[in-house]
């Protein structure tokens, strides 16, 4: 099967996790000799110097776009000036500016994208529909969320192939807007989600969360958990290191990670943990500066500084480094999140999680077994569950085996690729009905 997936990137200033989840799931249809296409909007992906050539472009090349939208000289520019904005090298520079990756700001030009060819980015649309029509000819086209959905209609107009769209985390860009702009990005979201045939939620809590906002019918949503790949990850039991506790996303106030600091300087008041280290790894945004420097501001007037650590590699061997450090990984996201990439690969390292009990950790965290939730947004209930976790080297151990078992029976990434792959054909076998 050809397969066009297209990815919004982060341009590798951090931890994306949606990224991470396209990139595994590409990884693991090419493993099964299918033909896969990704393509990159807005800036390069997490890790591009290691799948993408420079033969595909980054389409909606992040500055241009916003320059375009804001400044309507910009949209009459030479050719030259659109290339120049849209090189690989300006958009890495752009990923590590504030305001590069979020919403709040930037309600306008989502606006425009969910409208579509009715919006101010029409002629990057044609681009993007016509380079795929010449370049890939695919049998199915994947979009990596619902804020994409104001593509599907041209995509699906002019390659006349069905239009997939997965859903994960859409509300956290949402929910940082205006009110009267969140309104009409949900209202505009569920309009252009009707030339969309498949909806893919990575959880039940989300199915649930996105039938509601974007009044999807039960028909057009197939659920399709994240996955990894066990055996990419090296696996040692907690009891084998240092008690020491891990967070591993973007390093921001929405991921909670001032919760898990907070937590970490009560737990060690008590000096039974002593020897226990806090491992900070996943990179940020310009938006993330001030809020990273307060953080160390805080362990430094604690005099903390000595065990707190900070990790700048979050890639491949980085990211296996730091897994072999710590013995929990906690990512206390304040809303909770639709799914979290990083539990998979926690678990699958012998890492058991300590969660809030929000949106779809409580699912993932049972059906895995590796690990445990406490009450949301409380440092002090966080330290109570740090301490109890690593006061038991035994039960963190079974946690641990469980963890990994659990991943390589529920969430292993070619399990849930075979399932991706009849979600496409239903979708193909829909459409050519439809046709007919």
């Amino acid at each position: 099967m050809r397969i066009v997936q297209i990815i919004p990137g982060s341009g590798g200033s951090f931890y994306c996790g949606n990224c991470l989840r396209d990139s595994k799931f590409v990884e693991a249809l090419r493993a099964a000799d299918h033909q896969v296409t990704k393509i990159p909007m807005y800036l390069p992906l997490f890790a591009d110097e290691h799948d993408l050539t420079g033969e595909i472009p980054v389409f909606y090349g992040a500055i241009s776009i916003y320059l375009k939208q804001q400044f309507p000289l910009f949209r009459n520019a030479p050719a030259w000036v659109d290339r120049m904005l849209n090189s690989r090298p300006m958009l890495k520079l752009a990923s590590r500016f504030a305001g590069s990756t979020r919403a709040k700001g930037l309600e306008e030009m989502t606006v425009s994208m969910l409208m579509g060819e009715e919006g101010q980015q029409k002629e990057e649309l044609d681009k993007m529909v016509e380079w795929i029509a010449d370049h890939c000819k695919p049998d199915v086209i994947h979009l990596s969320n619902a804020l994409l959905v104001g593509l599907a209609h041209r995509l699906s107009e002019r390659i006349g192939v069905p239009v997939i769209c997965s859903l994960q985390d859409e509300d956290q860009w949402v929910d940082v807007m205006k009110p009267s702009s969140q309104k009409m990005v949900w209202e505009l979201m569920a309009e252009r989600g009707r030339f969309v045939t498949r909806f893919i939620p990575v959880s039940s809590y989300y199915a649930d969360e996105m039938k509601n906002v974007m009044h999807l019918p039960e028909e057009k949503m197939e659920q399709v958990h994240i996955g990894v790949y066990p055996d990419q990850y090296n696996f040692s039991l907690p009891s084998s290191k240092g008690r020491n506790i891990g967070y591993v996303s973007r390093m921001c106030h929405e991921l909670g990670l001032d919760i898990l600091v907070d937590a970490f300087l009560l737990l060690k008041e008590d000096q039974s943990f002593d020897d226990v280290e806090l491992h900070i790894t996943g990179g940020m945004t310009g938006d993330d500066r001030r809020f990273v420097h307060a953080q160390k501001q805080k362990i430094r007037r604690k005099g903390m500084l000595g065990k707190v650590i900070f990790h700048g590699d979050f890639e491949e061997d980085g990211l296996k480094d730091f897994f072999n450090e710590v013995s929990v990984v906690s990512v206390p996201v304040r809303k909770g999140e639709a799914f979290g990439i990083y539990l998979l690969e926690s678990m699958a390292s012998g890492v058991p999680v300590v969660q809030p009990a929000l949106g779809a950790f409580p699912e993932i965290v049972k059906r895995s077994g590796g690990g445990t939730t406490f009450a949301p947004n409380s440092p002090s209930a966080l330290a109570d569950a740090l301490r109890i976790m690593l006061s038991d080297r035994e039960q963190l151990d079974r946690y641990a085996l469980e963890g990994r078992q659990g991943v390589e029976t529920h969430f292993h990434v070619s399990g849930q690729v075979e399932m991706m792959l009849e979600v496409y054909d239903r979708a193909i076998a829909d459409k050519m009905r439809v046709d007919v």
